[in-house]
């Protein structure tokens, strides 16, 4: 049985543990407030860009861009996104399962042999990845990105992918990551970044109604221009997204460990007093029992 030292230090501790998890929550809570007003931010940009483009494929002109052009599949790549710190409950876990579904569905689509690379933003992501990184599966990690990167670094990552879809390093490029809801609900969602489809694109931005417009220099011009900044737009709400899905995640991991700390510092602390009236009632007898004898 503990002594009453041994139950005061495990109270005292189990009680530090409310305190720093209550903080932590905070803090999360806070980070994920600001992600989100990011996101309300990013928004509108977005939009612009598909109602130019609904604007565009609404007239008579012809259209091309090597982003917008499928291809036979043979190398694909996905991007990944995790954290880089823990404490987040089952957050990378679900990312992680969501990924071996997906290489799974891949290779049912286009083949056992198809090239599979990953790219994992995120360190708890990426040593996940490691493990399974072997034959046509590899893993290539970017040293100037991770789950906190500024907007330089997320341009730069769309830059490079689209380089590489350019080049035929890659036929098919697709992105892994958490769709953020609300606090309690993240959704794991896989979106095809390249090739675009332009015609869904063109349908999601006829929504609002399109204007007579000018084109300047031309249309086609125009279109091949305004892809790009479309991709970033997406590379940069996605990796918005991620950070408040994982400050969410990790509310609700500190929330869950500040209810299971304030219910055993209850059980400690019962526990404590009753250990502590068995030794006054013992005290009490011994004292008793010395009267009696005298």
């Amino acid at each position: 049985m503990a002594t009453l030292r041994e139950l005061k230090g495990r109270i005292g501790s189990v009680a530090s543990s409310e305190k720093i998890t209550g903080a932590m929550k905070m803090i999360s809570s806070a980070k994920m407030h600001r992600a989100e007003a990011d996101l309300r931010r990013l928004l509108p940009f977005r939009q612009q860009i598909e109602n130019i483009i609904g604007n565009l494929l609404s007239t008579d002109a012809e259209f091309s861009s090597p982003l917008t052009e499928p291809r036979e599949v043979h190398k694909v790549a996905f991007v990944v996104l995790g954290s880089d710190d823990g404490l987040c409950g089952g957050y990378n876990i679900n990312i992680f399962k969501g990924l071996l579904q997906a290489i799974s569905d891949t290779r049912a689509a286009y083949g056992q042999g198809v090239e599979i690379t990953v790219i994992p933003v995120g360190k708890k992501i990426a040593k996940a990845v490691d493990k399974i990184a072997e034959g046509s599966l590899r893993a290539e990690k970017i040293g100037y990105i991770n789950s906190k990167s500024d907007s330089a670094s997320v341009k730069a990552l769309a830059g490079e992918l689209v380089k590489s879809y350019t080049d035929g390093k890659y036929d098919r490029v697709e992105l892994l990551y958490m769709n953020f809801q609300s606090v309690s609900r993240q959704r794991l969602r896989r979106d095809t970044y390249l090739p675009v489809d332009a015609e869904a694109l063109g349908s999601e931005g006829a929504g609002t109604a399109c204007r007579p417009c000018i084109f300047e220099p031309d249309a086609a011009t125009i279109f091949r221009s305004v892809i790009p900044m479309f991709l970033l737009a997406v590379m940069q709400e996605v990796f918005t997204e991620n950070r408040a899905s994982e400050q969410a995640a990790r509310i609700m991991a500190m929330q869950s460990a500040n209810d299971n700390a304030k219910n055993l510092l209850e059980v400690l602390q019962l526990e404590y007093n009753k250990l502590r009236q068995q030794s006054i009632t013992t005290e009490l007898l011994d004292i008793l029992g010395g009267q009696v004898k005298n």
